[in-house]
């Protein structure tokens, strides 16, 4: 083994992990609101680990560049799925249709 599969290793058991802990606080929240906390953390720290590892292990190659173009589009999207979604559920608890 390598250091530098060492270093994939650890940053997918990172970002794994990361992930693991937002599903499971979206599972024991109790209303969509706090759930939306978990779920937005799902989209910034365990795929910029995963994304890393990639890089790490492809270098800048295509795999490199596809692994850093999907974090790129997960972080910059997730905060209008967010407000979108925070807007539909407080329509729904106002029972505004």
């Amino acid at each position: 083994m390598t250091p530098r599969d060492l270093i994939v290793d650890v940053l997918l058991t990172l970002g794994v992990g990361a992930q693991l802990i937002c599903c499971v606080g979206v599972l024991a929240m109790r209303n969509a609101f706090d759930r939306l906390h978990y779920a937005s953390a799902a989209t910034t720290l365990g795929p910029l680990l995963i994304g890393a590892a990639v890089l790490v292990r492809e270098s800048v190659s295509a795999g490199g560049l596809q692994a850093i173009a999907t974090v790129a589009v997960l972080f910059l999207l997730n905060p209008v799925v967010q407000i979108a979604t925070a807007r539909a559920a407080r329509r729904v608890e106002e029972g505004v249709e």
